[in-house]
């Protein structure tokens, strides 16, 4: 892992966890707003994001800053221990803002061994 990681890591992980922390971090959604965001597909900040990722609060923050390297939403979701329908909430509101690309797993994915073990080793370290 990197700084970046090594710092977003750093939070406090054996507090209670909140049911009240979700629902604001998503304004109160279950969904995102594209329902289709699949797990494994991979998310990069672009240059709107590194320019201006910065003025972006918590959470969204945090993505952005992580996303220098592209992740799957899964590991986003782990690295920064986010509910996994959290994680897909946030990364679906930066792509629809401009801060990050999101680039669709391809047909051949499940063909892709090296890409389905690392979705399972982020799956382990969120439970």
């Amino acid at each position: 892992m990197g700084s970046a990681d090594d710092d977003l890591a750093h939070r406090d992980q054996n507090a209670g966890v909140s049911l009240v922390r979700p629902y604001l971090l998503t304004s109160g959604r279950a969904q995102p707003i594209d329902q289709s965001l699949e797990i494994e597909s991979q998310v990069v900040t672009n240059h709107l994001g590194v320019a201006a990722g910065h003025e972006l609060a918590f959470e969204r923050r945090d993505i952005v800053v992580l996303c220098r390297e592209p992740r799957s939403v899964a590991e986003i979701a782990s690295v920064l221990a986010l509910h996994i329908g959290v994680a897909r909430i946030l990364v679906a509101d930066l792509a629809q803002l401009g801060y990050v690309a999101v680039e669709r797993p391809g047909a051949n994915l499940s063909h892709d061994v090296e890409m389905i073990e690392r979705i399972i080793r982020g799956l382990e370290s969120i439970g």
